[in-house]
Formats: structure tokens, C-alpha cells, sequence
């Protein structure tokens, strides 16, 4: 059976779909809210308070919501996606309204408060804008949008970071803050422009309320490809955890760097990331999902082995290798995903999603920061390449190359309503069918 899908889409014909730009218009203005929120929250609490361990649990608090993701995610199937993401919106611009109250370090704790709320909506708006996406499009398009959208998400995690605390240091986190806010309920406007003629799945039946939050989690375990590539997404996920903290010692002690110059190599990471984010839909349609995750985590596992050398040249090739692979990987996931996931349950399997791409990389940290203080970084570096490799054998096996997608011309089952999607007028009801899910970082 092939996996090549020559019905994949383009780019360009993503983007003359007018329900689409406006949804990317609305991607930007929460994405550069979001990032330029968390980022600069962590960079305050460390001013407020003098202690790095102070400015980590931000990272924490905006990372817990997590363990919720299948609650968030059965919220997303139960309701219309576009209200939900503007309200969703609308009270994230709200609540994040509370930190103007934060004065000094005996109000920190209203910065944890506030972050791990508003983190909660962010994963509402996660189970619900990549469903919006599926009901949107059609099903040949999903690649394409998918990729742009990440490509917009890395490129404005090169920028908002240095906006952030630009603003920070000239005029104090309250127009962060306000900014943040405007970013927004800007998203909020802009979404509801967006015309939709949207139906909802029908309401569970014969299943208790956690048989119905977890259905996501079982649909995913029993699908026959699904399943391994879900597999593939968690190890290799856990291997960028590794090298989110041996990265520091690649920098000092193997090139003899300051810490500074780690900004050098997230620059050419998040560079190449947004051209693999443009570049995953042609991956997809000349060699298909299944391959285009095996070819990212390869290049994310010679990526990661660079960073163990001293040449620098490698060392940056590595850095670009890591941004496009995992590019590429999670752009193939999610339109994997997205495409086999019923209408109905869209939201729940993107909380899985969620869950598997955080808690893994959170876990492999927190387990790389003790290591790396009895052990040389290169042996860590060493493990996470061969676990990288590893990630990609579930899809390399027999039974998964069988049951990978096979190609149709007619878009397969997310084209109903292909020709009113198609639509460049702006003002023509878009048929769509359900809800699913968003980031997935």
C-alpha cells in the first residue's frame, strides 16, 4: 500500500480560503498574547523576587492544567466550537486583567493564580480551534493549515519573547499585561467574523461521565495506527525534555559559549522550525503522514546528537535539524489525528494529544536535571539521540505501513460542505460538522 498522498494540498490553497485567513489572523493575536504573557511573567516574578526557583513555578503553574486536558477536552465536544473559542477568549483577556493587583513579592502568589486559569482556557481553546480546523477544511487541506499555523505559532515565539521584555523594562508589566489582554479580545473579534453554519454532536448516551471523558484515550490506544504513532510522538517528546536542559552545558561547556549565546541556537531552531511548519504539507503529500513523522524524528534525533560535539557549525546544523523535525513530526500527528478522529470526539483525542506531548517532556527534564549532575551531559545527549531513534521503530513495523492511510481522491470524510468552504467571499455560511483541539507544545 502507498502512503504518498498526491491529494494533499497546498499552501496556497489553504490560504484562499477566506474562513481560514481569518482563523490564522485570529491564531496570531492569541498566540502572541499567550506567549507574550507566560514569557514575561516568568522574567517579572524572577525581578519581584530574586529567585529562579520563583520564576520556574510559572512554568509549572501554566503546566498543570495538563492533568485536565480530557475534562477541557470533553467540554470541546459537547459545545460549538466557535462560541466557545470566542468566550474562551473574552475571559482569558479578562482574568489575566488580575495581575495589574500584583505589587510586590506578597502578591506573587496571584501570579501563579492567574496563570494556572488562564493556562485551563488555554487548553479549552486547544480542544476546540484544531475541530474548528477539521470543519473548516477539507480533510486535503489539513496539512497545509496545520503547518502554517505552527509556523506561525515558532515564529512568534522568536519575537514576542524580546517584545515582552522590551516593554517590561521601559514600562513595567502592566502594559504587558494590557497588551496581552488587547491581543485577546482582538482574537475574540476576529473569530466572530467568522460565519458558521455548525451543528453538535450528539450528547453521550449509555456512558458515565468518565467513560465519556476518557473516550478519547481509549479510541486512540485502539487505533491500529494511531496508537503507534501516538507512541512515537511521547518518546520523542521526552527526548526534547532532555535536551531542553543539557542544551546549557552544550553552550558552556562544549563550545565555552556564555549562556547567552544559548539565544543564537533557539534563534536557527525556531527559524528552520517555521520553515518546516510551510514545508510539512509537500513532506505529506509526496511521501504521507506515517513517513513524514519518521523523517522528523530522524532529523530530531541527528539534531539532538550534534549538540554532544564542540565544532559549532554542527552544532547550529543541529539546531535546524531539531526545529524542522519536530515540525514536521507534530504537523504529521495532528493532521494524522485529525483526519482519523470521529466528528464527535475530536476535543477529547487532542487532550490526549496535549497530554502526551507536556507530561513526557516535563517528566524527562525533571529526570535530566537530576542526572546531568553525575553524569557527563554527553552520555545524556547520547541517550536521547538513541531514544529519538527508537521512538520511530512503532512506525517502521509491517503491521503500521499497512494500515497507514490509503490515498482517495475525493478528500476523504472531511469534505462535506468542500465547495462552500471553497467559497472567497467572506459572507457564505461555511457548513461544518464538530470540534477538536490546538497547540500542541
Amino acid at each position: 500500500m502507498t502512503t504518498a498522498s498526491p491529494a494533499v494540498g497546498t499552501n496556497r490553497d489553504v490560504l484562499r480560503i477566506s474562513g481560514f485567513r481569518r482563523l490564522a489572523l485570529a491564531w496570531v493575536f492569541s498566540n502572541f498574547g499567550d506567549s507574550v504573557l507566560f514569557l514575561t511573567a516568568a522574567i517579572w516574578v524572577k525581578q519581584l523576587t530574586g529567585s529562579d526557583a520563583a520564576a520556574g513555578l510559572v512554568f509549572a503553574a501554566l503546566g498543570l492544567p495538563a492533568l485536565l486536558a480530557p475534562f477541557t477536552g470533553r467540554l470541546a465536544d459537547r459545545y460549538r466550537s466557535r462560541p466557545l473559542l470566542i468566550l474562551t477568549n473574552l475571559s482569558a483577556g479578562v482574568v489575566i486583567l488580575a495581575l495589574l493587583a500584583v505589587r510586590g513579592v506578597d502578591t506573587v502568589w496571584l501570579v501563579y493564580a492567574v496563570i494556572f486559569v488562564y493556562a485551563i482556557s488555554s487548553y479549552i481553546t486547544a480542544a476546540a480551534q484544531s475541530g474548528l480546523l477539521r470543519n473548516l477544511l477539507d480533510t486535503r487541506l489539513l496539512a497545509p493549515a496545520n503547518g502554517i499555523l505552527s509556523s506561525i505559532d515558532q515564529g512568534l515565539r522568536i519575537v514576542s519573547p524580546l517584545v515582552g521584555a522590551g516593554m517590561l523594562a521601559l514600562w513595567g508589566m502592566d502594559t504587558v499585561v494590557l497588551l496581552a489582554t488587547g491581543c485577546f479580545l482582538a482574537a475574540a473579534l476576529i473569530l466572530a467574523t467568522l460565519k458558521l453554519s455548525e451543528t453538535v454532536s450528539a450528547r453521550d448516551t449509555g456512558e458515565t461521565f468518565w467513560q465519556s471523558t476518557t473516550a478519547g484515550v481509549r479510541f486512540m490506544s485502539r487505533h491500529p495506527l494511531l496508537s503507534r504513532a501516538l507512541l512515537t510522538l511521547g518518546i520523542a517528546m521526552g527526548a526534547t525534555g532532555i535536551l531542553n536542559v543539557t542544551v546549557f552545558a552544550t553552550v558552556e561547556q562544549g563550545l565555552g559559549r556564555p549562556p547567552e549565546f544559548l539565544s543564537v541556537l533557539l534563534g536557527a531552531q525556531g527559524v528552520m522550525a517555521v520553515l518546516g511548519g510551510l514545508t510539512a504539507s509537500l513532506v505529506i503529500r509526496r511521501f504521507g503522514v506515517r513517513r513524514c513523522m519518521v523523517f522528523g524524528v530522524a532529523l530530531l534525533a541527528g539534531g539532538v546528537l550534534t549538540t554532544a560535539l564542540t565544532f559549532l557549525p554542527l552544532v547550529m546544523t543541529g539546531a535546524a535539524a531539531v526545529g524542522t523535525g519536530a515540525s514536521w513530526m507534530i504537523i504529521a500527528f495532528v493532521t494524522l489525528r485529525q483526519e482519523e478522529t470521529p466528528p464527535g470526539m475530536q476535543g477529547r483525542t487532542a487532550a490526549v494529544t496535549q497530554v502526551m506531548t507536556n507530561l513526557p517532556q516535563v517528566g524527562a527534564s525533571m529526570l535530566a536535571a537530576v542526572l546531568i549532575g553525575i553524569m557527563p551531559y554527553q552520555a545524556l545527549v547520547a541517550a536521547m539521540a538513541v531514544a529519538c531513534l527508537l521512538a520511530a521503530v512503532p512506525l517502521l513495523s509491517r503491521h503500521a505501513r499497512s494500515v497507514a492511510p490509503k490515498d482517495t481522491d475525493d478528500g476523504g470524510p472531511g469534505d462535506a460542505g468542500a465547495g462552500d468552504a471553497g467559497d472567497d467571499d467572506g459572507g457564505t455560511d461555511i457548513p461544518v460538522r464538530a470540534s477538536d483541539g490546538r497547540r500542541v507544545e
